[in-house]
């Protein structure tokens, strides 16, 4: 694995954990779900130290809808960003409320397989994972001849 990889897997200090906690419940107040009542907000730590959030976005054609994590990546992207290096998920339910299989494929576009990823609720953290074992055997830029990603930004994918 490279130097890169390394320092990317690196844990990251609570503040910053509780920063992105933060922007993710604060998206997530800002849901538009008026069908299903199931808000959901995404933070996004990018290779800056940036933070970008998002929330679901529901339209009356079902399928036409935004998840939390697929806004967060927009404003990642807008804002210049081109590698996560960690992510939360705040949602409600009896159930931890994890990224949905496109928005795990989404994040593997512009994250590890060993990217940390948190999930939480209201009252408090549910679940950490990385994006391996969230999307094991991932296909990422890295199985592209055309990659967008320096060999140096590749993971071999074992981390789990």
């Amino acid at each position: 694995m490279s130097e890169d990889l390394d320092q990317r897997a690196a844990p990251l200090p609570e503040a910053q954990w509780h920063a992105l906690l933060e922007a993710a419940r604060g998206a997530r107040e800002r849901a538009y779900a008026p069908y299903s009542h199931f808000h959901v907000g995404a933070a996004l730590l990018d290779e800056a130290g940036r933070i970008h959030a998002g929330c679901n976005v529901e339209n009356a054609a079902y399928p036409e809808g935004v998840c939390a994590e697929a806004g967060a990546l927009s404003a990642l992207v807008l804002a210049g960003g081109r590698r996560i290096v960690a992510a939360v998920v705040v949602g409600a339910g009896t159930e931890p409320v994890t990224p949905c299989g496109g928005c795990r494929q989404k994040l593997r576009e512009f994250g590890a397989p060993s990217l940390p990823v948190r999930i939480a609720d209201a009252q408090g953290w549910r679940g950490e994972h990385t994006l391996a074992a969230l999307l094991p055997s991932s296909f990422g830029p890295q199985n592209l001849s055309t990659s967008p990603l320096p060999a140096s930004q590749k993971d071999s994918g074992d981390a789990s």
